[in-house]
């Protein structure tokens, strides 16, 4: 059924940077996706608040080369930008983890193929986007470092970009260096134009609790920009660490058909106190301007959780797919193809997992989940920096957690030797995940652990932990079981189901709340929220693969 109301996140789960653009009575929004692959998720809707995913941008690896270890979860693909001009779509983004390389991809059609990539040489720093002016030329803005001795020598800068060469032309400018004196890291700038003005509009004060949004305007487009005396415009840094909204900032605008306009933005949801496992998600609200000046969620100024949708688009959204964001899965793999919200880590190599009559069948690889070996409670923390540069993958596929409360579980079929697993995990990165492996204990014998590893800090140095938690023993010849994982909050428990002789599935609990505190960004570090995937590894590469027969993953009541 079609949402009657805007109900915000509108993309909920791991979604930040949101930016969006308008082809008459159709709304296309893009959003970051760091080191998953595909990269860069495509949504459409036609009334803000029911929105369908078309696609990836980024499909092909050659548009995307990342590197195979995960240590650089949060490398890859920084903040895009999405416009509409004369026929043709551009995303314009960074892919951190090719030497800040900036570049541009076209599509006639934003569902795809979009082209191979088009790398701007000489356009320094990240969150690049374009603006197209009235008359005909365009402008690359971007960040820009400078040598200030306060704030963190950032700027924002532009310069026209001759898109038919794919190259930056004429003078690079400094624009603005934010509104705040010594401004923390502003970045993700945006041009508009209105009523003969160029409005800049960047975010600043850092992507955790104090983002904001900003704006200046200029009467030339690569003009000595002028901040607005009500900045920031947009943030929820002044309603304290109890506020069920966070961090928004890293603002895109959208005028609609009638003249209004709207706002997409990231923010986090908190869950039992300051924790943010879902990580950055995308949220909405309505704009008007007032004396020159755009007002954020007019007499409230600050995200609601849900707003009317507009009049002039409620006849619209009758050509909305019902089928709607993929927040529920429930699959037996049988598709030809996996579906949209489904992500690997790194690029794909085929035979790396591959869909069969017996499900999805993830190869088993020599790259464990946690990538270095853990000496009790701590382990050589520059293991790790080295291991960034290996550029073997993960068995690994994952979907995002979107729900506070969830439920997740698959059924899968594996005869486990020794030094394999294979399970069910909740990754936010390479040493903060809680995992139910499948396994051989220390006798030889078939087991099911589940086991947390966390990053901590002691004395100023870090170290990272790991935790088991329950633990069951398994037959010898059992080697079809199903795995659950519920989740309510900060705290998961974990389930193994074994089928009788008439099929029943009866569960055993063997791990109850089980502290996911730690699972959030800001906790463990990087940008990503929790994602709950599928893996599979070995102490040495095999052909040998795990089927995994079934997966669903839902909304579980809270109470």
């Amino acid at each position: 059924m079609l949402k009657t109301k805007i109900k915000n996140p509108i993309i909920p789960g791991f979604h930040p940077d949101p930016s969006i653009c308008r082809v008459d009575d159709d709304f296309y929004l893009v959003t970051s996706s760091f080191s998953f692959y595909p990269g860069v998720p495509i949504f459409h809707s036609r009334d803000l608040a029911n929105w369908e995913q078309i696609g990836y941008v980024l499909d092909r690896p050659e548009q995307l080369p990342l590197p195979g270890s995960y240590s650089m979860l949060s490398g890859g693909i920084f903040a895009p930008t999405i416009r509409y001009h004369e026929g043709t779509f551009y995303m314009i983004t960074t892919n951190m983890s090719r030497g800040f390389r900036n570049f541009i991809v076209t599509a006639q059609n934003p569902a795809g193929p979009w082209s191979d990539i088009y790398v701007i040489e000489d356009a320094v720093g990240i969150d690049p986007s374009l603006f197209f002016d009235d008359d005909g030329k365009v402008y690359y803005t971007g960040t820009i470092r400078v040598n200030e001795e306060d704030g963190n020598g950032q700027a924002i800068w532009g310069s026209e970009i001759d898109l038919d060469q794919m190259k930056l032309v004429g003078e690079k400018k400094i624009l603005w260096k934010g509104a705040m004196e010594k401004s923390f890291s502003p970045e993700g700038p945006h041009i508009y134009k209105k009523d003969g003005w160029y409005y800049l509009m960047i975010a600043e004060g850092g992507t955790e609790h104090f983002h904001a949004v900003t704006i200046s305007r200029s009467k030339e487009v690569l003009g000595n920009y002028e901040g607005y005396e009500g900045n920031p415009i947009l943030t929820h840094r002044h309603l304290g660490k109890e506020y069920p909204i966070c961090n928004v900032g890293h603002g895109d605008l959208v005028q609609l058909k009638d003249g209004s306009w709207y706002m997409v933005m990231l923010g986090s949801r908190l869950i039992e106190g300051y924790h943010k496992i879902l990580g950055r998600e995308t949220f909405i609200a309505p704009v008007v301007w007032e004396d020159g000046w755009p007002i954020v969620s007019l007499g409230t100024g600050k995200i609601e959780l849900e707003y009317p949708i507009p009049d002039s688009l409620t006849e619209s959204n009758n050509g909305l797919n019902v089928n709607g964001l993929p927040t529920e899965t429930d699959t037996d793999f049988k598709e030809k193809k996996l579906g949209y919200e489904w992500n690997e880590i790194g690029n794909h190599k085929e035979g790396d997992y591959r869909l069969s009559e017996n499900g999805l069948e993830l190869r088993l690889i020599q790259n464990e989940l946690v990538p270095w070996e853990i000496d009790g409670e701590s382990s050589n923390v520059f293991e790790r920096f080295s291991l960034m540069k290996r550029e073997k993958k993960v068995g690994f596929i994952g979907r995002r957690q979107q729900h506070i409360a969830f439920h997740a579980k698959t059924e899968l079929c594996f005869e486990p030797e020794a030094g394999e697993a294979a399970g069910i995990v909740v990754l936010q990165n390479d040493s903060n995940q809680i995992r139910v492996e499948y396994r051989l204990n220390e006798s030889g014998k078939k087991e099911v652990a589940c086991i947390s590893t966390r990053t901590v800090v002691r004395e100023n140095k870090q170290y990272f932990e790991e935790q088991i938690h329950g633990k069951m023993l398994l037959a010898d010849d059992q080697n079809d079981i199903w795995l659950k994982v519920n989740g309510r909050g900060i705290h998961y428990s974990v389930s193994v189901g074994i089928a009788d002789e008439n099929g029943q599935i009866g569960y055993r609990q063997i791990a109850e709340n089980v502290d996911a505190s730690f699972m959030g960004s800001e906790t463990s570090g990087g940008y990503i929220g929790a994602y709950i995937g599928l893996f599979a590894f070995a102490k040495q590469d095999t052909e040998k693969y795990v089927q995994f027969k079934h997966f669903s993953y839902g909304e579980e009541n809270a109470k």
